[in-house]
């Protein structure tokens, strides 16, 4: 007989200023993301080259496609971002889209589709001025994707898109059913988004989300978001879609490996997710095992931010980062 869900164990709970000093931590590397003269610094600084090769694929398609190559030659699945938000012209928008459809091309003449697919940023191609610019610009991306026999996966972002993202994804899923959403544990609303978006054929990566948000729509807590996490993954994986369940988390991953025994999912029926450089021995482990594991892999000159974003979300990843200012290599 099969035994109860499984559920996170509560944290063990250290000292009050311990918590404090982590979301301290978070709330100022997230501030560091968005300051012109602090980017300068690192953008100039001798150690940064070695830092960014390990979680950027490169500034250019062709790093994109080498990457995608070697990964896809170790049995991995690939999902591609090329770097960029918060576009401001419709020109910008257009180069975005644009630089995707020459990306989806090069893949399909490489013959690295089905396995790699392209993960997309509304706000790259103009939601924040323009939704229709946008929505047309995704259409585009999901045809070209189509015709190369792959499929697209919208990013999500900070809670004021998240509205416009999933009525953008409707629209989309009209014409391409297997256009994939992301959903954000971290925010209070995500187990009723989960439940709208877990139907037959519906393609959702569960992440626990690196932006920050307001105590209003997020929970804080390491602890809280886990919670959430386990709850957001049981609903996904009792529902009809395809769950991607994106985490770098020990503790997560074997949850979710049993979730899959639990709903008698199969390999083909769910897959995990993880960022280009974070844990790749994992990666290689759960590909052994038989799971589809799928590397995000980011590339282009705006890597800053993503950077950043990613030292927020893993505060450990700090560790890297420390390495590499001292090492005189």
């Amino acid at each position: 007989m099969k035994g109860p869900p499984h559920t996170v164990a509560a944290p063990r709970r250290g000292p009050v200023h311990g918590r404090y000093a982590r979301l301290m931590l978070r709330s100022v590397i997230l501030a560091a993301s968005r300051s012109s003269r602090v980017e300068r610094l690192v953008a100039t600084a001798p150690f940064t080259r070695d830092v960014v090769r390990r979680f950027v694929a490169g500034a250019g398609t062709d790093d994109a496609l080498r990457a995608t190559r070697e990964l896809v030659a170790d049995g991995l699945a690939v999902t591609l971002d090329n770097l960029g938000e918060d576009t401001v012209t419709s020109d910008q928008a257009n180069a975005t889209r644009d630089e995707y459809l020459k990306l989806l091309r090069l893949l399909s003449a490489a013959g690295l589709t089905p396995a790699a697919e392209v993960s997309v940023k509304l706000s790259a191609l103009g939601q924040k001025f323009d939704e229709q610019l946008a929505y047309d610009n995704a259409r585009a991306i999901c045809a070209a994707a189509d015709g190369a026999g792959t499929t697209v996966t919208l990013d999500m972002e900070d809670h004021t898109t998240t509205d416009s993202t999933l009525d953008i994804l409707a629209k989309l899923r009209k014409d391409y059913p297997s256009t994939g959403a992301v959903l954000q544990a971290y925010l209070r609303r995500t187990e009723s988004d989960c439940r709208e978006l877990a139907g037959p054929g519906s393609r959702v990566r569960l992440c626990k989300g690196a932006y920050k948000e307001p105590e209003s729509v997020a929970y804080q807590s390491t602890g809280e978001v886990d919670k959430s996490y386990v709850r957001c993954l049981n609903i996904l994986m009792s529902g009809d879609g395809y769950p991607m369940l994106a985490t770098h988390d020990p503790r997560l991953i074997a949850i979710g490996e049993d979730r899959a025994r639990w709903f008698d999912r199969s390999p083909d029926r769910f897959e995990f997710q993880m960022l280009y450089g974070i844990r790749p021995e994992e990666q290689a482990r759960l590909v052994g095992e038989g799971y589809t594991m799928r590397t995000y892999v980011p590339y282009g000159d705006e890597w800053y931010g993503y950077l950043m974003r990613r030292l927020a979300e893993r505060p450990a990843n700090l560790a890297f980062f420390g390495r590499a200012l001292i090492s005189k290599k």
